[in-house]
């Protein structure tokens, strides 16, 4: 079992940056591909990025690339999700999530979820 606490959501103005982190409970942290995830008010949940277990690897999705950056740090069992030029339409609840099948771009690959942390982007 893996317990994961988002944190560092918040208001922001469009154009303004945000870190968001994620603190995982278990020991064998650095076995786990990590992923963020964003659901919008009366939208589907879906995916933002992705990072494999030793942190070699990325995914992003369309919407972010270029703009947010996901990193780990397993001495610390923390994953994170730099958000850089924020839209108004990054506006979500942001879900920090682990798998122990690989890295993956799908909610179905994942097994553990946070509580999420709320970002608002104003315009």
């Amino acid at each position: 079992q893996v317990q994961l606490v988002e944190s560092g959501g918040g208001l922001v103005q469009a154009g303004g940056s945000l870190r968001l982190s994620c603190a995982a409970s278990r020991r064998t942290f650095s076995s786990y591909a990590m992923g963020w995830f964003r659901q919008a008010p009366g939208k589907e949940r879906e995916f933002v990025a992705a990072i494999n277990y030793s942190g070699k690897t990325t995914y992003y999705a369309d919407s972010v690339k270029g703009r947010f950056t996901i990193s780990r740090d397993n001495a610390k069992n923390m994953v994170y999700l730099q958000m850089n030029s924020l839209k108004p339409e990054d506006t979500a609840v942001y879900y920090c999530a682990a798998s122990n099948r690989g890295i993956s771009m799908t909610l179905s690959g994942y097994d553990y979820w946070g509580q999420g942390t709320q970002v608002t982007v104003s315009s």
